[in-house]
């Protein structure tokens, strides 16, 4: 049954393969469960309720991606679009978390739109190679800097502090003397003896004996049962969304729709970015030569623009595909039966969260790091001494990390690409759907400064 579904041997895998793949990508972004709630519940929602929202969202969207494309992806709630709902929305803009989430579902409305009459298609077919080995490495060097954060490696240097705030914030190597920091040395070098060894299922060995590593060393917190609801009550967040709110906020018609433009960019294009990322260097999703996309992807692209539909009914912030797929996919999933693991360990997770937040993000950190050098091994395939090529495919990879976004590198990267080759004469190397995007990219940044 399940060879018929997934079609296992055709993808060159296993039922054992793609349980450890699942359960590697799970304890990877298991995180999400607490943290999520954590965020949002700053704008007055119920902690309880965001965290059950945040668990079913991520259920529903991940058996989604399996069922439907067949893809070895999951869902939840981005951390990031999560600090954007909080801090943005409803911190500086003043928007009720109600409103709030009434703009993510009409952002995931507009996204299943768009995907539904294949301008989403045409996006991708209209990035040129080079940017899509940009975006690959990018996203690479993306993931190894969010593992060196999680590891404790990379600390932020504060000077001339006034009532809270710096005048100068830099970032810097952590000094190796505290339990994090050494849990995470310990972990980096225990995957890198699995690797190197070619030790089956290396990712998630890893991630469970440095687990238990931290025990000792206090970095791992020993499950506390006490005060444990097994499935919390969704009434205070279930169907919240006020659209009416919208049209009578302290804010003009025009911030509002800018507002929602802003979230359907974010959404959509770290998700291109991901998939465009994380296939073309597994194979999972391939691009041919006459630009056609294959059938799985625009099933993928689809099953994508639901996660958030049934969040926001949920209660909880933008769902997206995860970047911690990844570390999935490095450990062999391959196909859809990947994400139904991750589906069934979503569920568990109602009634064992205590576990799960045993594993500390220091644990997950080697992971991170080391698939981020898997990931740029095309940077040789880029022409860098091609001008026209290297610069723009130079501001895609830098930027990810630095500016923590993947849709903040695309954007520039889409830009440059375009005047660029204007510049230069080459208008016939840039599709139109570039050029569009291009303006939006600036008028979204416009709007932004002002």
């Amino acid at each position: 049954m399940l060879e018929k579904i997934f079609k296992l041997k055709e993808n060159k895998t296993n039922v054992y393969t793609e349980f450890i793949a699942g359960l590697t990508t799970f304890m990877a972004m298991s995180y999400i469960i607490f943290v999520n709630p954590t965020v949002l519940s700053q704008t007055g929602m119920d902690y309880n309720a965001v965290y059950g929202a945040t668990i079913l969202a991520s259920i529903i969207g991940t058996l989604v991606l399996s069922l439907y494309a067949n893809v070895p992806y999951a869902q939840s709630a981005g951390i990031g679009l999560g600090s954007l709902f909080t801090y943005t929305l409803c911190g500086s803009m003043g928007y009720s978390w109600q409103q709030s989430l009434a703009m993510v579902f009409i952002c995931a409305v507009i996204n299943l739109i768009v995907t539904l009459t294949s301008f989403r298609k045409k996006i991708i077919t209209a990035i040129p190679n080079v940017l899509q080995e940009a975006i690959t490495i990018g996203i690479g060097l993306f993931i190894t800097y969010i593992g060196l954060m999680n590891a404790g490696f990379i600390v932020f240097k504060a000077d001339n502090v006034t009532n809270g705030f710096a005048s100068n914030v830099i970032p810097t190597i952590a000094t190796f003397n505290t339990p994090t920091v050494l849990l995470s040395i310990l972990g980096i070098l225990l995957l890198i003896i699995l690797v190197v060894l070619k030790v089956k299922g290396a990712y998630l060995i890893s991630i469970i004996l440095t687990t238990i590593m931290g025990i000792p060393l206090g970095v791992t917190q020993l499950p506390d049962f006490s005060n444990y609801t097994i499935f919390p009550s969704l009434a205070p967040t279930f169907m919240q969304l006020d659209f009416a709110g919208l049209l009578t906020a302290k804010a003009s018609l025009t911030v509002v729709f800018m507002t929602i433009f802003t979230l359907c960019i974010s959404d959509l294009f770290d998700t291109i970015g991901i998939f465009i990322g994380t296939g073309k260097k597994s194979g999972i999703f391939k691009i041919s030569n006459n630009n056609k996309l294959p059938k799985k992807l625009e099933r993928a692209l689809v099953a994508d623009s639901t996660g958030s539909l049934f969040g926001s009914m949920l209660g909880t912030s933008n769902v997206t595909t995860y970047l911690e797929s990844t570390a999935g996919i490095e450990a062999g999933g391959r196909t859809g039966l990947t994400s139904l693991f991750v589906s069934l360990f979503f569920f568990l997770a109602l009634f064992i969260s205590p576990l799960i937040k045993m594993v500390p993000t220091a644990a997950v950190a080697p992971v991170l790091i080391m698939i981020g050098l898997t990931m740029i091994e095309g940077i040789g395939n880029i022409n860098w001494k091609d001008m026209v090529i290297a610069i723009p495919a130079f501001f895609t990879i830098v930027l990810m990390p630095l500016a923590y976004s993947i849709t903040t590198g695309i954007e520039i990267g889409f830009i440059l690409y375009t005047l660029i080759n204007y510049i230069a004469g080459n208008k016939k190397e840039v599709s139109p759907i570039m050029v569009i995007l291009s303006i939006l990219f600036i008028i979204n940044f416009v709007f932004t400064a002002l």
